[in-house]
């Protein structure tokens, strides 16, 4: 998914349920209580993780928001930050809290 400087990257996956899926790189602290806040009219959203760490999220296109219109949750998954593709592991796997 990156290089070494690439580590601030994300990307929506939308299953053939509609349901949304957030991939991004492993962040420091485990997730608790994760709630992400959509702002569809500026194409932004932000992540709470946990009580001290947020994550603003960007460019994010219509068809994401669309998805998550009628959501109540959004799966998360952090992956492991290896240089090499193949050894890419999901560190974290939770549900956010769907919030507008």
């Amino acid at each position: 998914m990156a290089e070494n400087d690439d580590f601030e990257v994300f990307d929506f996956i939308i299953n053939d349920e509609d349901e949304v899926m957030l991939l991004m790189y492993v962040r420091d602290g485990e997730p608790k209580d994760a709630r992400v806040v959509l702002n569809p009219e500026e194409g932004t959203a932000v992540l709470y993780r946990n009580d001290v760490d947020e994550i603003q999220l960007s460019d994010i296109g219509d068809d994401i928001f669309d998805s998550l219109a009628e959501a109540d949750k959004l799966l998360v998954c952090e992956l492991s930050r290896d240089k090499k593709d193949d050894d890419t592991e999901i560190v974290y796997a939770y549900e956010a809290d769907v919030e507008d």
